[in-house]
């Protein structure tokens, strides 16, 4: 399944995603999209659910292939620090209970998670007509 969404015309598919539930309120999602010129970049996405209210909060961080090794080695480093020199003796891994679901976006913003279908790759040939990296910096998705 595709997930797409249309934005003044210009279509932004995404390739692959991968949704992380963080809690009871927050749910980040890393989307592989495609530009016109089947070049990639990733969008990574934190959706919290707005207290007392309907509706998420979200914010979105788009990554570019020239910065895809520069954000991991900081990400790592930055990790790796607070690991082993600000929390040396806590358990991270207790957290491991992985409750991670690929799923349509879209579902999981409208919908209950456990409604949502499972997605899956799909291929760089279904990336016609999508908007390039430049344009999608410019204008965030309007889900």
């Amino acid at each position: 399944m595709t997930v797409a969404y249309e934005n003044n015309d210009k279509r932004m598919e995404s390739v692959y995603s991968k949704r992380i539930r963080a809690g009871k309120r927050r749910t980040y999602f890393f989307d592989v999209r495609a530009t016109r010129g089947n070049d990639y970049y990733i969008t990574i996405t934190e959706s919290r659910k707005k207290f007392n209210e309907n509706g998420y909060d979200r914010h979105k961080i788009f990554l570019y292939k020239e910065d895809f090794n520069k954000f991991l080695k900081a990400l790592t480093e930055a990790v790796d620090y607070v690991k082993t020199e600000l929390m040396p003796n806590f358990d991270f891994d207790a957290y491991n209970h992985d409750q991670v679901a690929d799923t349509d976006i879209d579902d999981v913003m409208d919908a209950a998670p456990a409604a949502a279908p499972a997605l899956q790759p799909v291929s760089s040939a279904a990336t016609n007509g999508a908007g390039s990296a430049a344009d999608a910096g410019e204008e965030v998705d309007k889900w």
